[in-house]
């Protein structure tokens, strides 16, 4: 298997939390496969990397929490659904159809009024901007403190 994004999801740590990458910020392949085993479905290999690399760290909560790998599921609409904010007034997902597409488009649910809408952008894409975002808000919001 090539690894497309993995790197890039481990230069998170170091980026964001200050902390060289180690291999227990991620998931042992076998533990995901594991924890992945009891799912209808296979994820994306963008996905599949983002849990190798930061499965297991801080960043799973940072802000927006994302789903352990046994607690993803697709919904009654057919999306595959990973993340959400801390007030879960959104989740995000992918539809299912485009699981076997290495970085599919992520789409956004308003949870109360249950429509889902695109991101406009990769699984990658919307992760790295997502992080980039919450560690950006983040920093104004210490130095308005200061």
């Amino acid at each position: 298997m090539s690894e497309m994004f993995l790197d890039k999801f481990r230069a998170l740590v170091p980026k964001y939390l200050g902390d060289p990458w180690k291999p227990s910020d991620g998931i042992s392949e076998d533990e995901l496969d594991e924890a992945l085993e009891e799912h209808a479905f296979t994820i994306p290999l963008v996905l599949r990397e983002f849990y190798l690399a930061l499965g297991s760290s801080e960043l799973m909560e940072a802000y927006h929490y994302f789903w352990d790998p046994e607690e993803l599921e697709i919904d009654e609409e057919g999306f595959l659904m990973f993340l959400e904010d801390e007030d879960e007034q959104f989740t995000w997902g992918l539809r299912s159809g485009d699981l076997r597409v290495p970085d599919p488009i992520v789409y956004r649910k308003n949870n109360a009024r249950g429509e889902w809408v695109s991101e406009d952008g990769t699984f990658s894409e919307f992760t790295f901007d997502m992080f980039e975002w919450v560690f950006s808000t983040a920093e104004d919001d210490e130095e308005e403190h200061v």
